[in-house]
């Protein structure tokens, strides 16, 4: 048997997402007035809650839906108007489609901004909806005046081999024949951390037992089609980190390519830290909110840029204390025969 480690290639970075596609739970957050969002006939699904003047739109990632973002709804609509999407073929959106892409689903973003008449927005997108949100961003630079990343752009400018490329094919290959044992193996071998809670493991597992899966494969053959790099660097918009320190960002890439960014840690957390720990990320994005908000201009500077690997000590350097290289996101694809 195969066991998939990182089907998500840093824009969809840091991962693949669990879904809530069983029946969900709105926790009486939704809006009484609704309008209906279609994207090329296909429904989206939606909160919209809160007003301001400022616009925060969460976007989920692979098979996850708009729930696992109750606890930031519920905290930040009462400063600012929040939107909260089930992308297409998750949740209780639509799925009578057949492209999978992040430009399809960079579409559907755009949809619900220009259809809510969106203004001031600030994206915030986890795991693979990183890419997807930048992708939104690209498309609406005068309405857009945020970029938020939640656990994921660990590794921006990666240089993919023939052999990463081909165990990327076999990965998805098999995720296709066998969705739900590979899924399982990935998501408690690598998206769970020592600290992630048992009532969370099981939401998250449940959830990707639910999820539509030949639509789940078909979203990760396409994830290579996206060059983040280049698509940065089109933003010309800062991009803000809300991250898992369990594994850390390597920010070479960045640095490289003279990307605007800024890393907010949160503490031992998995994959899901607006879930995992809701007060501190709630805290930590309030804190990027201001920094968009008051235009800051810190740009290229990191709260972390490098980790040591012997004892874990934030670095300003290119090499730890032992000479090795900085701390790099744990290999794309580890496809282990058994």
């Amino acid at each position: 048997m195969k066991q998939l480690s990182y089907l998500i290639v840093l824009a969809i970075l840091s991962g693949i997402i669990f879904s809530c596609n069983g029946p969900l739970k709105h926790s009486g957050l939704e809006s009484t007035s609704k309008i209906l969002i279609y994207d090329n006939g296909v429904n989206i699904a939606y909160i919209d809650t809160g007003k301001g003047d400022t616009t925060l739109l969460f976007v989920h990632g692979w098979c996850i839906n708009r729930t696992y973002w109750n606890n930031q709804i519920a905290y930040f609509s009462k400063k600012y108007r929040v939107v909260a999407i089930d992308l297409p073929g998750f949740g209780e959106s639509g799925k009578n489609r057949s492209d999978w892409s992040t430009r399809m689903f960079g579409n559907d973003v755009d949809s619900v901004i220009k259809q809510l008449s969106l203004k001031n927005v600030i994206l915030v997108g986890h795991s693979m909806a990183g890419d997807i949100v930048l992708q939104a961003a690209i498309d609406n630079p005068t309405k857009v005046i945020g970029l938020v990343g939640v656990d994921n752009f660990k590794n921006v400018g990666r240089i993919e081999t023939a052999q990463s490329k081909a165990d990327f094919a076999n990965a998805v290959e098999e995720l296709g024949k066998h969705f739900k044992k590979i899924a399982f193996d990935y998501f408690n071998q690598d998206l769970f951390s020592k600290t992630t809670d048992t009532a969370i493991k099981k939401r998250v597992l449940n959830d990707v037992a639910h999820a539509d899966s030949t639509i789940a494969t078909a979203c990760m053959k396409r994830v290579n089609d996206f060059n983040e790099v280049n698509k940065l660097r089109e933003a010309k918009i800062k991009l803000y980190l809300i991250n898992s320190d369990v594994h850390p960002v390597d920010s070479i890439g960045l640095i490289k390519n003279r990307i605007s960014y800024r890393v907010l840690d949160i503490h031992g957390t998995g994959h899901f830290p607006m879930i995992e720990a809701p007060t501190e990320f709630n805290l930590l994005l309030e804190q990027v909110i201001t920094g968009i908000k008051s235009r800051d201009r810190n740009a290229g500077v990191a709260c972390v840029a490098y980790r040591c690997r012997c004892c874990s000590q934030h670095l300003n350097t290119t090499t730890d204390h032992k000479g090795i290289l900085p701390y790099v996101w744990p290999p794309l694809y580890r496809i282990i025969a058994s």
